[in-house]
């Protein structure tokens, strides 16, 4: 992915994102540490600022970015036009052990966990100890540190299933998860994230905002991603055949990758202390089916039928409606600017001009 920010298609996102109207000079002079870094929406947010940083030119203005993530190589390929710049630091670290000393940070975004179903099945100790021993560590850190505020990553997949009795998942609504399975690893665990951000206000007045993203989609996926919609955009990209492993009537909310990483931001800087977030696009609510076949349509081919195997199964989420209330995230002043088919469109394009990425 090290050119992706200078993809024609890619880089004026960025730079829109870059220029909305928010309260940048909040971050002036401060230091914002994030995990996960390589990750899908981190490495966005990530390239936003160090955008901002090379276009101004007052020092006061820029903010230092400390990137963390397990891989050095991963992130030297991404960050390659980052890696001599001041203003970016780089730190290989596994978060569930202690932060080494990095000196105070103004702002944490934890971003760092296993986020698709064969990682789920494949390692769920590692799911579950990233989302737990991850977010404590972190949160002492903040808390000992000076930390103006932490940002929990966490997920629409908190809610569970949808037992009928909503239509959409408001922040208030408590829905059902079968813990006795390996898969509940991950919803779980993020409801424990969540809980640990509490447990830290109350006891050391640590100031926290939660994001709870829908599914998120966009080019800066792993290439090792397995959810259902990065298969399909993977696909696509290469002209083959849409592999659907069910009927596909799951209705999801879904969230372009740039648009999630401006919610991100705006959540960062004018969410409520102690509030958890809804993070999708309302006008991106849409049946797996009807994805698979827009992207068979967009590559020329056809949507074909396929039975999961066991790892992928035991990885899946048993969710047939995941839909959620955007009303508080639009009253903060966010609105998502990419609606699904013309997001699914740009990422096609964008990975078939970048050469192995999927």
């Amino acid at each position: 992915m090290n050119h992706l920010i200078n993809n024609r298609i890619y880089q004026p996102d960025i730079i829109q994102s870059a220029n909305m109207k928010l309260s940048w000079e909040k971050f002036n002079s401060k230091t914002l540490l994030i995990t996960g870094a390589t990750g899908m929406i981190a490495s966005v947010i990530i390239d936003i600022f160090m955008y901002r940083n090379r276009n101004t030119t007052q020092e006061c203005e820029k903010i230092h970015i400390i990137a963390i993530s397990r891989s050095e190589q991963k992130a030297r390929k991404r960050f390659d036009a980052y890696w001599n710049d001041t203003c970016f630091t780089y730190s290989s670290h596994d978060i569930t052990t202690p932060l080494p000393e990095l000196g105070d940070i103004d702002y944490i975004l934890h971003a760092a966990s296993n986020t698709h179903p064969r990682a789920y099945a494949t390692d769920p100790i590692g799911t579950i100890t990233a989302n737990v021993q991850g977010t404590y560590h972190l949160l002492a850190y903040a808390a000992s540190h000076h930390c103006e505020r932490f940002f929990f990553f966490s997920s629409v997949e908190i809610y569970g299933e949808n037992r009928n009795d909503v239509d959409k998942f408001d922040e208030e609504y408590l829905g059902y998860i079968n813990c006795n399975t390996t898969r509940a690893g991950y919803c779980e665990s993020k409801r424990l994230g969540e809980a640990l951000c509490n447990a830290f206000a109350s006891q050391k007045g640590q100031d926290f905002v939660i994001g709870r993203f829908s599914r998120v989609y966009g080019p800066t996926m792993s290439p090792e991603d397995s959810k259902a919609i990065a298969q399909f955009i993977k696909k696509a990209v290469s002209g083959e055949d849409i592999l659907l492993k069910s009927e596909g009537n799951q209705l999801y909310s879904y969230t372009y990758v740039v648009d999630a990483a401006t919610a991100a931001l705006c959540l960062l800087l004018q969410g409520e202390n102690g509030s958890a977030v809804n993070i999708a696009d309302n006008e991106s609510n849409i049946r797996l089916k009807d994805i698979a076949m827009f992207l068979a349509k967009e590559a020329g081919t056809k949507v074909v039928f396929e039975l999961p195997d066991e790892v992928e199964r035991a990885g899946y989420s048993t969710a047939t409606k995941a839909v959620l209330d955007t009303r508080k995230i639009e009253q903060i002043g966010w609105k998502a600017r990419t609606p699904i088919r013309q997001g699914l469109s740009k990422t096609v394009k964008i990975l078939r001009e970048l050469p192995g990425n999927c």
